[in-house]
């Protein structure tokens, strides 16, 4: 195991504020939030529309603008499925939002249309993302499969047996890395989609919550709900540039990491974890950066 070193000034203990401010970054919070627990957020890739999904079975979606040193989210639109909605994507124009859940199903909303629903399981979708290469949408469902979809047929293009149910998913084409209960990590070249690259066993001892595929698709991020995350090389020469670190943990206190992001230009990424906190970190210099 492998700590990531501090940025000058910086306490990798900064969780352990007994008395720590809800909004330390004074970050601006929209308009009209979910009422419920948040479970996906993702904004358009061409524009400043953000779209939330939550607990409380509702896709919402506001417009970010600035107006002089604040931010102003205005409320756009909204549809409902009939039960809490797990996951997000959007559609490489930025004119569709995909939204899958809790009702088996996903539904395809082009903003200010009426949504259609274009995929099914036969348990909970978990995680969904629109391959823009292919022009194909895949899902990964509690049912122990990953179905891939031309969203134009009411049937999957392929069906892809898992070895347990999906709890993520992650695409940097021709990359794609999916996180099972059992930690196991299973990785596909989407050039062969039906054939299993590589099955990895995770680094982390407990259960994996979220993956994040490298955006040079050498590699992937795993993180658990035991305030870890795993950095791992696809190349067996770079076995030693793997390791993992602690985040996310407060004292004796530990939670889980929920999500981890790529920034899309400088590849510093994100960690967002139960604990209320999202952290900016290098993973080639192995440096906290915030």
């Amino acid at each position: 195991m492998s700590k990531f070193m501090a940025a000058p000034n910086a306490n990798l203990n900064s969780n352990s504020n007994p008395n720590p401010n809800p909004n330390p970054n004074n970050s601006f919070e929209v308009a009209q939030p979910p009422n419920d627990s948040i479970s996906s957020l993702s904004f358009s890739p061409k524009s400043n529309i953000l779209v939330a999904t939550s607990w409380d079975n509702q896709v919402r979606c506001w417009e970010i603008h600035q107006s002089g040193t604040n931010l102003v989210s205005q409320p756009k639109a909204a549809i409902s499925h009939d039960h809490p909605v797990l996951c997000s994507t959007w559609k490489e124009d930025g004119t569709t939002v995909f939204s899958g859940g809790c009702d088996k199903q996903v539904k395809m909303w082009a903003l200010g249309g009426q949504p259609v629903t274009v995929a099914m399981h036969d348990a909970p979708i978990k995680e969904i993302a629109w391959i823009p290469e292919m022009s194909l949408l895949v899902t990964g469902s509690l049912d122990k499969t990953m179905k891939y979809w031309d969203v134009r047929q009411p049937n999957p293009v392929h069906t892809q047996q898992l070895p347990e149910r999906c709890y993520a998913l992650s695409v940097r084409y021709p990359l794609m890395v999916v996180g099972t209960a059992d930690r196991n990590l299973i990785v596909f070249n989407l050039q062969n989609p039906q054939t299993e690259f590589k099955r990895i066993l995770s680094s982390l001892k407990y259960q994996t919550r979220c993956v994040a595929a490298f955006p040079d698709q050498q590699g992937f991020l795993v993180g658990s709900i035991e305030g870890r995350v795993g950095v791992q090389h696809l190349d067996e020469k770079q076995n030693d540039k793997n390791f993992t670190f602690k985040c996310h943990r407060e004292g004796t206190r530990i939670y889980s990491v929920n999500s981890l992001n790529f920034h899309p230009v400088h590849h510093t990424f994100t960690t967002a974890g139960s604990d209320g906190s999202f952290t900016f970190w290098d993973k080639d210099s192995k440096q906290r950066l915030k």
